[in-house]
């Protein structure tokens, strides 16, 4: 079809990868966005690919049954909570109908036992860490634009989707605990207030670049200041924050004068309070809780409350008995390591990131957990046969690998070694159905758990339990 013409009459069926909804209309797909299945809409074609049309959303014909008002005043703009159109019922349905499918189409895996999605309880003010970004001037929409008197003024916000050099202002947020958004307005009045200027992505000028806050259950609070340079004026903003919110546990200063916003190798200067804030997560069965230490660059799972239900999944799925050698692949901080410790003889953590690995030892210690060892660098690099002799075949093995899932030397390894059970927790059902195809002659797929993690966006979790075939 030629780009720019009208199509009307399409019926949105499904839900596609990173926002886009699949639609279909005699017998053509369509793709697009802002819309959720049960909607006829019609769109303005984008681009024509071999099996597909991308457009734009022009017109919602007839609306689904399942649309809901979305909460948020910035849902047309943000592109973070995409499915937050779409109500929670539906969300869950269509995010466990994805990992099936996942399942079938890529793990050739027909008839895999799966337990209804675990949803979360808190659809909204469910993460405890939010990012923000300044610029120097905010991103107009199009309605904004047409307004000649509307002026980019600087903004404190989120990216607009991909584009690093706009940013959408945020007056209120409904992901995190309401504190944030007070927090967050706070810093921007007050920067504005004492004409600290904000950064300029493309001319890199400017002092205001990010702030970080994060907040653990107890109701204590971290912030990270991410900063060009540092001035008597930026001591002076932070000292207020600090001054309004007594909340405020822990505040670092982080000093960025690099052209990218990634700060995670630039060091952190502590400003107020403590160093780090603690997360408690309950053992089940009455075996206790497990304190993890969350500092300023501390990767931890942003929605605490099912991530607690996550780890206990794995932790009675392991099965794991006091004689048996547990390994934890990519354990980043230890916490699925020392959620397990109690019930092995010993625990074996491998993770890429060494300061992940310096948190995970802190963890340990302040667990007074003495049964778990942990190792840095690439998994395939360091799982070895003279690794695996070195610290024991595992009887159990734990694998939380990231989107792009496990790499063939390291399933080879794990194929090797042939522990009893493998836990495979995945954040990306996709490439976990790969590397179960890849295993399935060896292993028995025997359930499956999806959880959500995250309400509003198209993202699952998925837990898999695998047995070794005997024989």
């Amino acid at each position: 079809m030629k780009k720019g013409s009208i199509v009307e009459g399409i019926e949105i069926v499904d839900i596609g990868a990173k926002g886009k909804v699949i639609g279909k209309k005699d017998g053509q797909t369509f793709m697009t966005s802002a819309a959720v299945p049960g909607d006829v809409v019609s769109i303005q074609i984008r681009k024509s690919k071999k099996n597909y049309q991308e457009g734009f959303l022009k017109t919602i014909e007839s609306k689904s049954a399942d649309r809901i008002q979305p909460l948020c005043e910035h849902f047309d703009h943000c592109g973070g909570c995409s499915w937050q159109n779409l109500n929670y019922a539906k969300q869950k349905e269509l995010k466990e109908r994805g990992v099936l499918q996942q399942m079938r189409r890529i793990g050739g895996i027909e008839d895999v036992n799966h337990l209804p999605i675990l949803g979360s309880n808190e659809t909204f003010h469910y993460r405890n860490k939010m990012e923000y970004t300044f610029v120097s001037e905010r991103y107009l929409t199009p309605e904004e634009l047409s307004s000649p008197e509307i002026k980019k003024t600087p903004a404190l916000g989120f990216h607009v989707p991909g584009r690093f050099d706009w940013v959408l202002h945020v007056n209120e947020c409904h992901l995190q605990n309401t504190l944030h958004n007070d927090m967050r307005n706070f810093i921007y009045d007050e920067a504005l207030s004492a004409g600290i200027s904000f950064y300029h992505p493309r001319n890199q000028v400017g002092i205001m670049r990010n702030v970080v806050l994060r907040n653990n259950r107890k109701g204590q609070w971290m912030i990270l200041m991410i900063i060009k340079e540092r001035s008597e004026e930026t001591d002076a903003l932070c000292q207020k924050m600090v001054d309004r919110f007594p909340e405020i546990e822990s505040f670092w200063i982080i000093v960025n004068n690099k052209v990218n916003d990634s700060f995670s190798d630039c060091p952190a200067q502590l400003f107020h309070g403590n160093e780090n804030i603690i997360e408690t997560f309950q053992r089940p069965d009455n075996q206790g809780s497990v304190d993890y230490i969350i500092g300023p660059k501390s990767f931890f799972q942003t929605n605490s409350n099912q991530a607690e239900k996550l780890y206990e999944i794995v932790y009675n799925w392991a099965g794991i008995k006091s004689t048996d050698t547990v390994y934890d692949l990519y354990t980043g901080a230890g916490t699925i390591a020392l959620f397990v410790a109690k019930q092995a003889a010993k625990v074996v953590g491998v993770e890429y990131v060494p300061e992940a690995i310096e948190d995970a030892f802190k963890n340990a210690a302040l667990n007074d957990v003495e049964n778990c060892s942990f190792f840095a660098g690439d998994m395939k690099d360091v799982l070895t046969p003279a690794f695996i002799e070195e610290n024991g075949k595992p009887d159990v093995l734990i694998t939380d690998p990231p989107r792009a899932g496990m790499h063939s030397d390291v399933i080879d390894r794990i194929l090797e070694a042939e522990p009893k059970r493998i836990v495979y927790v995945s954040c990306d059902p996709s490439t976990q159905a790969r590397d179960i195809a890849l295993m399935k002659h060896k292993y028995n797929v025997v359930q499956i758990q999806p959880v959500d993690m995250f309400p509003h966006t198209s993202h699952v979790e998925n837990v898999a339990l695998l047995e070794l075939i005997e024989g």
